[in-house]
């Protein structure tokens, strides 16, 4: 961009959790600065506890929004940015956004928003309307809910962060032969869920050598601890709860494909756009094609592990924070930006 930029984040930060290291607003804000920019987190959620007399999660939620809006636009006042991001965080709503605007005229404000089915979320598709730009990880049906607002929405995908994702040596207890982190999500009543992730989780949990965390009872893995578990395995499933929007993978895509597992990957629409087939991962089509490839790609110790190796150079060069974080930034002045899935 033409000058440094200062740049306000409204999120719900989770710094306390197992998935800090997961953030991409995280990993993003380490790119806006190395390229020479300025930015402020605020942390939305995190200050409904700081203004909240008692210390009661339904009494702050009720009670004390007006004050953390009035924190909020204190801190923006006196920033005086250039550019606000919106992270849909929670209990954030319309009117939020109209104190924002009051209190930066001046300022672009965009929203991301890595979820699905956010007409089914409260208060997102309302908040997106009322921003200048939404970016999302999918560039279908989900964005054109926004879109058919008014709102300019444009595809983002999730970014990583070489520094600190890649592959680890690491030791027995992680090694595994196949991979899958998150819920099996079976069917919804409120969402229209895909059933291939349960089909293929379900027979992999009568397999040997077969690794879950987050689900079938098993604990869920965060820290570094999440990065040695894909270090470790030898085949990392991804796979979502839809599969019909195009472009639109779970950032578990990212963060297998950074930490080096050899991905294989529920084809959605214009998959081979982001990710090519056979060179970075491998995509397939139904249940009984991914434990085919997977049976193959065990017994094929050196295409496994070039495919692999592929993957996280390509990730680590084309979807850095760094580099995520300037299509942003070419977005919000010129309008649009240039990447290979554009």
């Amino acid at each position: 961009m033409s000058r440094a930029k200062r740049i306000f984040i409204v999120e719900d930060m989770k710094e306390f959790t197992g998935k800090f290291l997961l953030s991409g607003i995280r990993k993003q804000v380490k790119g806006f600065i190395r390229l020479g920019h300025d930015v402020h987190r605020f942390d939305y959620g995190g200050a409904f506890w700081q203004v909240a007399p008692i210390k009661s999660t339904i009494f702050s939620r009720r009670w004390c929004k007006e004050k953390v809006d009035e924190v909020l636009v204190r801190q923006i006042k006196s920033y005086e940015p250039d550019i606000v991001h919106v992270s849909f965080a929670n209990f954030l709503d319309v009117e939020t956004i109209a104190l924002i605007r009051q209190a930066a005229p001046n300022a672009f404000l965009y929203g991301c928003d890595g979820d699905p089915w956010p007409q089914f979320q409260k208060n997102r598709v309302p908040i997106g309307a009322k921003l200048d730009l939404v970016l999302a990880t999918n560039d279908g049906q989900w964005l054109d809910e926004y879109r058919k607002t008014g709102v300019r929405g444009a595809f983002m995908p999730n970014p990583c962060d070489p520094d600190y994702e890649y592959r680890y040596d690491v030791w027995d207890k992680w090694k595994t032969d196949i991979l899958f982190t998150g819920k099996t999500r079976q069917k919804h009543k409120r969402y229209p869920t895909d059933s291939t992730r349960y089909k293929i989780i379900s027979r992999l949990a009568q397999m040997k050598n077969c690794t879950f965390y987050g689900c079938l009872g098993r604990p869920r893995v965060g820290g570094y601890d999440y990065i040695y578990a894909i270090s470790g395995a030898r085949i990392a499933l991804s796979v979502g709860i839809a599969n019909d929007v195009s472009m639109y993978h779970s950032d578990r895509l990212t963060h297998y494909l950074a930490c080096g597992a050899f991905v294989l990957a529920k084809r959605v629409p214009d998959s081979d756009l982001l990710f090519k087939d056979g060179v970075h991962l491998k995509y397939f089509d139904t249940a009984d094609e991914f434990f085919e490839l997977a049976d193959w790609y065990l017994k094929h110790e050196d295409d496994r592990i070039k495919i692999a190796d592929n993957g996280m150079e390509y990730v680590h060069a084309e979807f850095n924070g760094t580099k995520i974080a300037k299509y942003t930034l070419d977005i919000i002045e010129n309008g649009d930006y240039a990447a290979p899935w554009r």
